[in-house]
């Protein structure tokens, strides 16, 4: 078991966590959420000892090992693959370098014999003689084939290593595993095997992630940071974000009865207090309205932007013609004769790991560039809006946010205009605010108002979720399952595709097409290679200062 009791943090004046008091149990995974800003990973680095708290504690149970997942690419780049895995477990690592040491001596004296016996002991109970094999197979289930396992970590590129750091963290069976971001440069297969993993796992698991589909997968328990304390939610992702809006409500609800009360009572005070027949009454009346308290509701610190496209004219039955589009960027050829028809119902997703490719036809799509070969048609019917992955020209300029929006909008009355902004929460005082000093996250609000203000009714989003906080991604997930018209988007938060996409396109390396009619989950299901081409990838707004 692992407490922090009483934690306080305060990073200068700010206090980022205030007398928190948490218990985290064997048996059971907790998700750690929060805005940005609002301390997830800091509050790791406190349980593993790395930060120091300004007062109170953080207790660990006797005996108990904790591990977490370090995120140093380079720190072991000098040591043996396995090597590397096995050392997690820092004592069982100690004794087999110890007892090697003894054992590689040419004059093996009588005390040596006693301290190896001693160490073969306690390795033989710490189940040393099963530490490569395991080791092995945490490597194998997570994508790292034998042949790399003797090899220098140095040898391997960046996605293995996140691996092999991972596989570190999980060696040994710690009793309490704390994981930062772990599906992160992760495929959906090593993914799906750590999920199996986790809920597997017999002790205490503590994560950070901004995969919501990872969360709802593993969590047994939801600690939500907020206003510097941690509220303790039991279930999944899911379960905690109906419960927390049904808690508001119903506080809500009750704060309506209890005003309805007060003023009942108050115009019977009003009424009555000068009537001397009925002063007992009224002063009663008096008593029972001093002990009425209003709950004193504490909105979270979390804020929901509003999303929703609305399509100024609906979708005919002609909607895109793609033939035969070929082109090649440095050499190599990212497309390769690829042709489709785009119904007016299709919400298609881009999947896989060749984001060059979901790129360039995008930007085919949308006249930024030429194909090599081949042509598309749009209906007449349709209009289109499109999310850049690279925005940097779009705020390349001396524009305030009203300014930069009202010059996309037909409307250019800046009352309608802030209307837009405020939905993306940015408050009045916001859209004085130069375009080129924005965030990252900023910027993806900037851009999402930009494609609701146009009235289009084809939207192309080229990975949205980069920079958004958990708030914003599940609003704009609503907002792209709701919309009536048709959506082409390449995006990483696996939930977004499953709940919004109903065909399912991949272009392969070699530049061709697989084109599926059918949810993201089937399609991954069908193919296991797709699992292995496609990587998880955060990319969380660069505000986040935890």
């Amino acid at each position: 078991m692992i407490s922090a009791n009483n934690v306080t943090l305060r990073v200068g004046k700010k206090a980022l966590f205030e007398e928190v008091n948490i218990k985290f149990t064997p048996g059971n995974c907790y998700g750690i959420i929060g805005a940005n800003g609002a301390g997830k990973s800091t509050f790791l680095k406190i349980l593993s000892g790395q930060i120091e708290t300004t007062n109170g504690d953080v207790v660990i149970s006797d005996g108990e090992r904790l591990s977490f997942l370090e995120q140093d690419h380079f720190k072991y780049d000098e040591n043996v693959v396995l090597d590397t895995v096995i050392a997690g477990n820092a004592r069982l690592f100690e004794i087999k370098n110890e007892k090697d040491a003894i054992y590689a001596k040419e004059d093996f004296t009588d005390e040596d014999g006693i301290r190896a016996s001693e160490l073969e002991a306690e390795f033989a109970e710490m189940n040393g003689w099963e530490a490569e094999s395991d080791a092995e197979s945490l490597l194998n289930g997570l994508g790292i084939d034998t042949e790399f396992h003797y090899k220098l970590m140095k040898e391997l590129d960046g996605a293995q290593k996140v691996k092999v750091l991972l596989a570190r963290a999980l060696f040994g069976n710690p009793d309490i595993l704390l994981l930062d971001e772990p599906t992160n440069h992760l495929d959906l297969d090593a993914i799906a095997w750590l999920e199996e993993f986790l809920i597997n796992f017999e002790n205490t698991v503590i994560v950070v992630s901004h995969d919501r589909y990872f969360l709802n997968k593993v969590c047994t328990y939801i600690a939500d940071i907020d206003y510097g304390k941690i509220q303790l939610y039991a279930g999944n992702y899911d379960f905690w974000y109906e419960s927390s809006q049904l808690m508001i409500r119903q506080m809500k609800e009750a704060n309506k009865k209890k005003e309805e009360q007060i003023k009942e009572l108050k115009e019977f005070i009003a009424r009555f207090s000068a009537n001397a027949s009925k002063s007992k009454q009224a002063t009663s009346r008096k008593k029972a309205l001093e002990k009425i308290e209003l709950d004193t509701i504490k909105p979270s610190s979390r804020k929901y932007p509003y999303i929703d496209f609305r399509p100024d004219r609906e979708i005919g039955n002609e909607v895109l013609t793609v033939e035969g589009l070929s082109k090649t960027i440095n050499g190599e050829k990212v497309l390769d004769n690829i042709s489709f028809v785009v119904q007016r119902e299709d919400k298609i997703a881009f999947v896989g790991g060749n984001e060059l490719a979901k790129t360039t036809l995008f930007q085919i799509l949308t006249g930024e560039l030429e194909p090599d070969e081949g042509t598309y048609k749009w209906g007449v019917t349709t209009s289109q809006a499109y999310f850049p992955k690279d925005n940097t020209k779009e705020f390349d300029n001396d524009y305030t946010i009203t300014e930069w929006l009202t010059g996309y909008s037909e409307i250019k009355d800046a009352t309608y205009v802030r209307g837009f902004l405020g939905r993306m929460l940015f408050a009045g005082e916001d859209g004085v605010k130069k375009v080129k000093v924005l965030s990252g996250g900023e910027k993806v609000r900037c851009l999402l108002s930009k494609m609701m203000i146009s009235g289009a009714n084809c939207l192309i989003f080229d990975e949205p979720t980069n920079h958004l906080d958990m708030e914003s991604i599940s609003a704009l997930n609503d907002g792209m399952i709701k919309f009536p018209g048709v959506e082409l988007f390449a995006c990483r938060d696996h939930q977004v595709v499953q709940t919004t996409a109903n065909r399912i396109m991949e272009i392969l390396p070699d530049g061709s097409l697989i084109d599926k009619r059918s949810t993201y989950d089937e399609y991954l299901e069908n193919d296991e290679m797709a699992r292995k081409r496609t990587v998880y990838n955060t990319a969380a707004d660069e505000e986040e200062d935890d």
